[in-house]
């Protein structure tokens, strides 16, 4: 009776430590469960941070609690009652060290595991599954003696202790539930399309049909704070995807195309280029500005492309897009908010997660955007198919059905895989990849324009310049498809010429292009902007000029005549379409690209400079010699981004502003000059070789 005075004071029913640890323990096993099985919310969020603090608050006061009830009944009996009590406090031991590695990985890490995360998990069931049966079973036994009033006492400053802090809860999630968004449209929103199809002419809709407040979908940089995804936030500052809003001509464009044909219409540019705005109501008739600031500074953000959940092949934006749910203080950058809001993002991570899903890997979802096509509602005339990187992509050879072994996807060309120590490194899913394999997928969305992020002189824009660069070169390794392609430049040239001419003459040079690591039509894109052209000369032994064809003048133009990958739109009367003025095009006059794995053929005819042969020549009189010469011919294919023309029109000519050129590649070949002298026999040059036709 003394011993069991004694286990009272110290742990038992009227032990206030015991009944500190118990009520702690309760309150932690009711949050943890509610973070488990109920929606994410603002309520949730704040248990997680709640559950935190006490945890790591009574941390030592339970582990007290539990030595000293040890040393106060090991020496008991065994029995049901004893052998759950020791399983409870084995779970409870390793839920405990769980929470604690979580919470180090919440606050220092840059992920917590799914390992320590499910093992907490099933711990803190386990806890409950012996904890209570082992209490219950000694209060079942104890209720009707001299220790009933105890019990009642024990259980209820137990209960008080647990349900006490779940109002506190409750408060802090009334007082701060995250930023009030405000999703609606202008109460001056123009209708022109009806109200069930709000952002017509694109075919971009959210999921509710509604507006969606712009700061919900913006906030880029926040995902980059604390060593998250610092790296993919560097890639992509620079990247087209970012700058696809602030880029210089599209805000030109969009311009002239509102005051056309009225704002309304400039939602058909913004389900691709320029989202946020849309969804947010900004492309309408009374706004001051047709892009919103956040609109303009993020593009295509990273929560546009992550929010997407459904596309169709049709193009022009067709997709679905839905408005994540916020973690608190989701677009604080730093203080003690971005702790908190980092904590909770990595220690309840479910809503998070939900950013990344399979469909962002297929080509299909590259496609509602990388697929374009002008119908009566734009030019007033009827269907005209635009860029289509996806069709093109489908009908090639990089492309066979359900074998990834030979197909070539969007992502593995344009998003190469990068070393990274980014949480989202690693990927089981993909057929040769690992979880751990530690890289990510660039977000750098390396393509063809290496003039916009010079222009705008965005964040990390010289390395964006120089990969692009190297891109268009070929010279860009790609390891994970290196043996899928073969090496070298994306467009092969080859000269094809006479192995000699005679002075006087005429003779033809054909420079033969192949699309050989192109995944779509080469060029692609807006054509009626870009430019790739051949440019040919032909000098002598002593570097004079002979020919040429596809030089600049010092005004950054191409000389009229020179070959041109190129495509001319035109209007209802036949007018060029030369200021991206797409909403009047209802045709093309001349359109010309290969499509991958062909060829295409350009010749030109070169007339060889007349011999000027001294009188005294007499070393050259002996009948049947002659004398040699060599000429050089050098073909070299040219890439840029936007037309001089374009770029005058809406820069002004006296900008200086151009698009640099880039070399993709070159070749060379040699032809002798055969120049019968004084007493040679009759001119018999070489016949040229069969011209090169087109083909794969």
């Amino acid at each position: 009776m003394k011993k069991q005075a004694n286990n009272d004071i110290r742990t038992g029913w009227t032990s206030i430590l015991g009944k500190i640890a118990m009520g702690a323990l309760l309150f932690e096993a009711v949050t943890g469960l509610s973070i488990t099985f109920l929606r994410f919310h603002a309520f949730n969020q704040w248990s997680v941070l709640v559950h935190t603090i006490v945890g790591l608050a009574t941390l030592l006061p339970i582990a007290w609690y539990y030595v000293r009830h040890w040393q106060d009944y090991y020496r008991d009996t065994f029995s049901y009652v004893v052998l759950l009590g020791y399983v409870g406090k084995v779970a409870l031991l390793a839920c405990t060290a769980t929470g604690v590695i979580l919470t180090f990985q919440g606050l220092f890490g840059t992920r917590t595991s799914l390992l320590w995360r499910r093992v907490h998990l099933v711990t803190t069931f386990l806890t409950l599954g012996t904890a209570l049966p082992h209490v219950l079973l000694i209060v079942i036994r104890d209720w009707r003696s001299e220790k009933a009033r105890p019990i009642r006492v024990y259980l209820g400053a137990t209960l008080a202790i647990a349900v006490v802090a779940i109002p506190l809860i409750l408060v802090l999630g009334y007082v701060y539930s995250g930023q009030t968004y405000e999703n609606r449209f202008p109460e001056d929103y123009s209708f022109l399309y009806g109200k069930d199809r709000p952002f017509a002419p694109s075919l971009a809709q959210t999921s509710t049909g509604g507006a969606f407040d712009a700061r919900s979908l913006s906030g880029s940089e926040s995902c980059g704070t604390k060593g998250c995804h610092s790296q993919i936030l560097a890639e992509w500052k620079p990247s087209t995807h970012r700058y696809a809003a602030m880029d210089s001509l599209f805000q030109l464009i969009q311009k002239i195309m509102a005051e056309q044909n009225g704002p309304e219409s400039t939602r058909y540019c913004g389900g691709c280029h320029d989202p946020i705005s849309l969804f947010s109501g900004a492309k309408n008739i009374f706004a001051e500005s047709l892009t919103d600031l956040h609109g303009y500074q993020e593009g295509v953000s990273c929560l546009i492309c992550h929010a997407v959940r459904e596309t169709d092949l049709r193009g022009n934006a067709n997709y679905v897009i839905t408005q994540p749910k916020e973690y608190l203080w989701q677009q604080r950058t730093e203080g003690i908010e971005r702790i908190a809001r980092d904590f909770l993002i990595r220690t309840y991570p479910s809503e998070h997660g939900k950013l990344s899903k399979r469909m962002y890997k297929s080509p299909e979802y590259c496609a509602a955007c990388h697929k374009q096509f002008i119908d009566e509602e734009i030019n007033r005339v009827g269907w005209v198919q635009l860029q289509n990187q996806y069709d093109n992509w489908a009908a090639s050879r990089w492309y066979t059905k359900d074998d990834p072994t030979k197909t070539i996807e969007c992502r593995e060309c344009h998003m190469p895989l990068a070393d990274s120590s980014d949480p989202a490194a690693g990927d089981p899913s993909d057929y040769n990849r690992s979880e751990s394999d530690g890289k990510h997928r660039s977000h750098r969305f390396i393509a063809a324009n290496q003039f916009m992020p010079k222009l705008l002189e965005l964040e990390g824009w010289e390395e964006q310049v120089r990969l692009t660069e190297l891109w268009l070169q070929g010279k860009y390794e790609i390891p994970e498809i290196q043996d899928k392609w073969v090496g070298g430049s994306i467009v092969q040239l080859a000269l094809d010429v006479p192995e000699s001419v005679s002075p006087g003459g005429e003779f033809p040079v054909r420079v033969i292009l192949t699309s050989r690591k192109v995944g779509h039509d080469f060029p692609t894109g807006p054509l009626d902007i870009i430019q790739s052209w051949v440019e040919v000369r032909v000098e002598d032994e002593g570097g004079n000029l002979i020919f040429s064809s596809g030089t600049r003048d010092e005004r950054n133009f191409i000389e009229p005549g020179s070959f041109l990958f190129k495509a001319e739109p035109v209007d209802q009367q036949g007018n060029l379409i030369d200021r991206h003025n797409l909403w009047e095009m209802v045709g093309v006059r001349y359109r010309r690209s290969i499509f991958p794995g062909f060829s295409d053929t350009v010749e030109y005819r070169v007339s060889c400079p007349a011999a000027v042969v001294p009188e005294d020549a007499k070393e050259f009189t002996v009948p049947g010699s002659e004398k040699s010469s060599r000429y050089q011919v050098t073909a070299i294919l040219y890439y840029r981004k936007a037309d001089q023309f374009l770029l005058n029109f809406f820069l002004g000519d006296d900008s200086g502003i151009t698009a640099s050129a880039v070399e993709i590649t070159r070749a060379k070949a040699s032809i002798d000059v055969r120049m019968p002298l004084k007493g040679a026999g009759p001119d018999s040059p070489d016949q040229p070789k069969p011209a090169a036709t087109q083909g794969r």
